[in-house]
């Protein structure tokens, strides 16, 4: 075995939509209670609005409906997620937050076939403990669709 068939990583899991889904641990910021977004016009549809963070204006998407899955009836049980990549800070809108999981290489599966022309919002699955949990591309998720060109325009 090979050092990066051993190495592992720290993720937090959470569930959106009834299914467990974790992304690295080292981009999280906080997680905080639900609050409702301002609205902002000509954004993305999955993109709940913006919350005042301690002065930051900070984007809200919500998880589900980034996926492609259909828009979260947020309540008060809901979580943000507050997710930093380097580039983007945003906040993720999820159903709930599960644990904190340690994930070795060899337990990570690439995405399916069928999933080769999504947009990369999926780094792999995880088997664990007989169950699997798909882990998300910080990255993809905190990037609102905002094309940099435009924003130098």
């Amino acid at each position: 075995m090979s050092e990066t068939d051993t190495q592992s990583r720290q993720y937090i899991t959470f569930i959106a939509n009834g299914q467990e889904f974790a992304t690295n641990i080292m981009t999280i910021r906080e997680i905080r209670g639900w609050t409702d977004t301002t609205a902002l016009p000509h954004v993305p549809d999955y993109v709940r609005g913006v919350i005042n963070l301690r002065g930051i204006v900070l984007p809200v998407v919500d998880l589900k409906a980034r996926l492609g899955l259909g828009m979260t009836e947020a309540t008060a049980k809901h979580v943000i997620i507050v997710v930093a990549d380097g580039k983007h800070t945003t906040g993720i809108l999820v159903d709930a937050v599960s644990d904190i999981i340690t994930v070795s290489n060899t337990d990570v599966q690439p995405p399916p076939d069928v999933m080769k022309g999504g947009d990369g919002h999926i780094d792999g699955i995880a088997v664990i403990d007989g169950r699997m949990v798909t882990l998300l591309a910080t990255s993809h998720l905190t990037a609102i669709g905002v094309d940099d060109a435009m924003l130098a325009a």
